[in-house]
């Protein structure tokens, strides 16, 4: 199944931008009176007909509507630090979406060897990837943040989830050892866990600062670990990701 994407969904016609009806009507060589499956972004498959198919801006009818499409059955949330290979952590956000999840949020930390994160670009990625792997919702993809502003907020103002009615499990992963607060096996957190909203923070190539951590823990987030081998930020964070989706999906 091949899947185009649109932003310019009205009453049953969709259009595609530019980029999209090149590769419908040059690549893909739809013409019209084609069926074609396009994505809203937002979770929805919609089944049309092809009407227009001018390769700047292809037009669509919309057949039917398939809300919930592929979704799986949590939100995850991956607040993750950027690496200093900008490749990697884009390799991240590639495979996370094929995976499953429903926000990447760019942490800044203490120990951050990149500062400065400009997410435009993975969001391309997460599109593509989004298409690639037969989904109908693409993961946000926020602006970066700091550690500390991030796990400072409140949970329901974390990624606009006002319309969570659960309380959230708060997940931190950090290498270092705390005697008052031993870490768990995030199995272990999952499987103690009966709701669907996750948060996992995943720290940079050195690690979450000790006052990042206890900032953390002091605002709900629970301490884990991914097991005994030691994994690059992008590894780690990909671990968390399967962990959630293998506890849900099998």
């Amino acid at each position: 199944m091949e899947l185009f994407y649109s932003n310019d969904i009205g009453g049953d016609l969709c259009r595609l931008d530019a980029e999209e009806s090149a590769h419908c009507v040059r690549v893909m060589r739809h013409r019209a009176g084609d069926q074609i499956h396009v994505i809203d972004g937002d979770g929805t498959l919609l089944t049309c007909r092809l009407i227009a198919d001018n390769p700047k801006q292809a037009e669509a009818a919309i057949l039917e509507r398939t809300p919930r499409w592929n979704t799986h059955p949590y939100r995850l949330t991956i607040g993750c630090c950027p690496t200093k290979n900008n490749e990697r952590f884009e390799w991240f956000v590639e495979k996370a979406t094929e995976v499953g999840v429903d926000v990447i949020v760019p942490l800044i930390g203490e120990r951050s060897e990149r500062k400065v994160y400009k997410a435009d670009r993975a969001r391309r990625i997460a599109l593509s990837a989004t298409k690639q792997s037969l989904k109908a919702r693409i993961p946000e993809i926020t602006e970066p943040v700091s550690v500390r502003s991030f796990v400072a907020r409140a949970p329901q103002d974390d990624n606009c989830h006002s319309e969570r009615s659960e309380e959230s499990l708060r997940l931190i992963a950090y290498c270092f050892e705390d005697a008052n607060h031993p870490r768990r096996s995030i199995k272990e957190a999952l499987e103690g866990y009966a709701g669907t909203d996750i948060t996992v923070l995943i720290g940079p190539e050195g690690d979450f600062s000790p006052e990042e951590a206890r900032l953390a823990l002091n605002n709900g987030y629970i301490p884990v670990h991914l097991g005994p081998s030691r994994l690059r930020t992008e590894t780690a964070a990909l671990t968390a990701v399967q962990a959630v989706y293998l506890a849900y999906s099998l």
